[in-house]
């Protein structure tokens, strides 16, 4: 009986960030538009100019990427609306409800994660009408791989805002954190070979390590691979994993202090 009311207040609680999205027609175009230049613009220059000394289609690299990116970001994003539902009060009445905190954390991100999974499908439409070669079975056996992006960029973004009691400050520090990422994971460009300083920021940024675990499954048999693949599957896995279960928790943890403290 207790996991079931765990399980529906989580539900309940998606379903608000679910329904919430569907009233706020400008995250849904932002959704929608910011994909489309970073593929478009940015992807058809690099392939123009790249594409024939790289030995892969650049279109395609830069769509993978941006897969794992748009479901990675806006799921930490939107988890913003932690900080708008503290400032509200709104996340004190959810704190005194009889079920786990971790639930409603929980909750929150499953729901930020249903939005990111909706806005994947803008970026597919948008592949198949400049017609980029994708192979779309790979992209139907990788879609764990891009659940998890999602996932574990809520927990990220659960992490940041743990301590964040304003809104307008979530806004502005966000982009710092997240945009930095776009380049240091190899979203649009390669990055098996860097300078030292870059190098281990890649390798620290969250990011890279969710972009190339649904890399390492599309490309996975491919002879591309070693040409964009940073880690092994199971390396990618295990990272993700263990960083999603340390941030959630430690995230939680601080976050559920801050509203006792308040």
């Amino acid at each position: 009986m207790s996991i079931k009311k765990e399980l529906i207040a989580i539900s309940a609680i998606a379903a608000r960030d679910v329904t919430k999205l569907v009233r706020d027609r400008g995250r849904i175009l932002a959704s929608l538009v910011f994909p489309v230049i970073f593929i478009g613009a940015l992807g058809g220059s690099l392939q123009a100019n790249l594409g024939d000394v790289i030995g892969y289609n650049f279109m395609t690299f830069v769509v993978t990427g941006v897969l794992a990116q748009t479901l990675f970001q806006s799921t930490a994003s939107g988890l913003i609306s932690l900080v708008e539902d503290r400032q509200n009060d709104f996340a004190q009445e959810l704190f005194i409800a009889p079920i786990s905190r971790y639930s409603i954390i929980l909750g929150k991100i499953l729901g930020e994660t249903t939005v990111a999974c909706l806005q994947m499908f803008g970026i597919f439409a948008f592949v198949a009408i400049l017609q980029i070669p994708m192979n779309w079975m790979a992209v139907l056996y990788s879609s764990p791989a891009l659940l998890l992006a999602a996932l574990f960029g809520g927990s990220f973004g659960v992490m940041i805002l743990a301590n964040i009691k304003d809104q307008r400050a979530a806004n502005q520090l966000f982009p710092f954190l997240i945009f930095p990422q776009f380049f240091l994971a190899g979203v649009f460009n390669p990055i098996q070979v860097l300078p030292l300083p870059l190098l281990i920021l890649s390798r620290i940024a969250p990011m890279t390590y969710a972009v190339d675990l649904f890399r390492s499954i599309y490309y996975a048999g491919t002879p591309e691979y070693d040409k964009v693949v940073l880690f092994p599957f199971w390396l990618n896995l295990l990272v993700v994993s263990a960083a999603f279960i340390v941030f959630l928790t430690v995230g939680t943890y601080f976050f559920v202090r801050q509203e006792r403290d308040r």
